[in-house]
């Protein structure tokens, strides 16, 4: 038996006693294998009847910096509750016991994650619905229960510190100028705290599913945890983010900021702190500029020989321009 035989034959003995005893699975194909998360796509099949089903699994020790399926799964729940378009799960178990990897089981969603063919179906119309949707969805997220077994709060500042210390090479340098006079600024400009809500952690195009103009899911609860709402916000609004649209539509290439904070208080979002969104906005550029770095040594380490790595490397000195546009504006 292949390992993929042996993992469908798994996945049926898991869904038997929720879908029933003549359930057989399917059509087992491998979507993603990224570093963190692994995510396959197959059909649970009763007689006549097929369901589109999702798999994503978890490495059995997926750092103290990923939620657990779990717990993915509970916060997934409450945004639902809350009225956030997110899929149905049928199960999650941090066991390896049943599939040899914590696991998530959830409804298949109908549309289109890859943000180039998105944005070419839309038009301004559909660009501004689906900017609104977004900023609705996000909403909901913060204004839903946060009290999930393993849910915490992160200094997202202290963080980062401490994981570009690790990324130090032989010369013992791991940040740059930039980043280092970057980290000061945040440091020196904290925003005023604010109650603690469910932040989603990597809410951006690229991780919603996009049905025409209509937000079909948000996807990869992965980095979940309690926050500032603002985090969220700005890192939708991220240059990185836009694929290259124009600034106009500096909030996720859909439309802009205005627009955005705009949609987000009318359905119910709190208010939006601007010089708390600056400071969020430098933030996770200085963590889009840190992903892109340790990416490329991973490539140059020989850790993982990639030319899309290599790709993501070459994109740090964008972040610095980023960077340092956004502490100029601040001034």
């Amino acid at each position: 038996m292949s390992s993929s035989e042996k993992l469908a034959a798994d996945i049926g003995a898991v869904l038997r006693p929720i879908l029933g005893a003549d359930i057989a699975v399917s059509n087992l194909r491998l979507l993603t294998g990224g570093a963190s998360r692994t995510t396959y796509a197959f059909d649970a099949v009763d007689g006549q009847r097929r369901r589109a089903l999702i798999l994503r699994t978890a490495p059995v020790d997926d750092g103290d910096q990923m939620a657990s399926m779990e717990l993915e799964a509970a916060t997934q729940a409450a945004a639902a509750d809350s009225g956030a378009p997110v899929p149905h799960i049928l199960m999650a178990s941090n066991s390896a016991a049943p599939l040899g990897k914590p696991f998530l089981m959830c409804d298949e969603i109908a549309g289109e994650t890859i943000v180039r063919r998105i944005q070419r179906r839309l038009d301004g119309p559909g660009r501004d619905r689906l900017l609104t949707e977004c900023a609705r969805a996000l909403a909901a997220i913060h204004r839903a229960r946060a009290d999930a077994p393993g849910l915490i709060e992160r200094d997202q500042l202290a963080d980062w510190r401490v994981r570009i210390d690790a990324m130090a090479d032989d010369t013992g340098t791991a940040t740059t100028a930039t980043f280092e006079w970057a980290f000061r600024w945040l440091q020196a400009h904290r925003p005023t705290p604010v109650p603690p809500r469910l932040v989603h952690g990597d809410f951006r195009m690229g991780n919603l599913i996009v049905d025409g103009s209509t937000l079909a899911a948000v996807l990869d609860w992965e980095l979940v945890h309690i926050g500032d709402f603002h985090e969220d916000l700005a890192w939708f609004c991220l240059r990185a983010w836009r694929f290259g649209a124009p600034v106009q539509r500096a909030a996720g290439g859909l439309g802009s900021i205005g627009d955005f904070l705009s949609a987000y208080r009318a359905a119910g979002g709190t208010a939006v702190d601007r010089s708390s969104l600056r400071w969020w906005l430098v933030l996770g550029t200085l963590r889009w500029g840190m992903i892109c770095r340790h990416q490329a040594r991973r490539h140059l380490s020989g850790q993982t020989r990639s030319v899309e790595l290599a790709a993501i490397g070459r994109r740090v000195c964008e972040t610095e321009w980023d960077v340092l546009d956004l502490l100029e504006s601040a001034r």
